[in-house]
């Protein structure tokens, strides 16, 4: 009985640590939810496993009844010849207008959905980071950013921190 509580002590911090926010990041404030939901498209990213050899990724976020958000992403796994579908769900950590969820696509396990910058007129594009600055990417409402946009967006990030200089350009063609 001994060693399931210590194991059960040990295992708190996996479940429930990996929705931090990475040190010098602030999730947006004023943040609308039914204004973020519907389609996104993936301009950029770093490299992570679940998205390895995936081009035309977008995600869609939608309501759940619970109050929280599903989430479809979605890519085109070109050596498969097929797309590839992940549903997941979020739920705001903090206050529902502030851009920091945790999401999960597997059972209990959650990871840090941070919305650090975010087009508020339009809500045309976002910058999300995960739990710490392995995890980024660059979403846009258009498959395409205008160049001046993604150039600011890519130099804002380098700033903060964030290895620009390994970003993964999504084709989304």
């Amino acid at each position: 009985m001994k060693k399931l509580f210590i194991l059960l002590v040990l295992m708190i911090p996996l479940l429930f640590g990996c929705t931090g926010i990475p040190e010098g990041i602030k999730a947006v404030d004023g943040f609308e939810v039914n204004r973020y939901l519907g389609t996104w498209y993936e301009i950029a990213r770093l490299d992570h496993r679940f998205e390895r050899g995936l081009n035309k990724i977008s995600a869609t976020y939608s309501l759940r009844p619970d109050g929280g958000v599903k989430v479809i992403n979605k890519g085109w796994n070109e050596a498969k010849g097929k797309w590839e579908e992940a549903e997941g769900k979020a739920y705001f950590i903090d206050q529902p207008d502030q851009g920091r969820l945790k999401v999960s696509f597997f059972g209990p396990f959650y990871g840090g959905y941070n919305i650090f910058d975010l087009d508020k007129k339009d809500y045309s594009y976002a910058m999300i980071s995960g739990p710490d600055k392995s995890y980024f990417w660059i979403l846009s409402r258009t498959k395409q950013l205008p160049k001046a946009t993604l150039e600011s967006l890519i130099q804002e990030a380098k700033l903060a921190g964030f290895e620009t200089d390994k970003l993964i350009f999504v084709n989304q063609d």
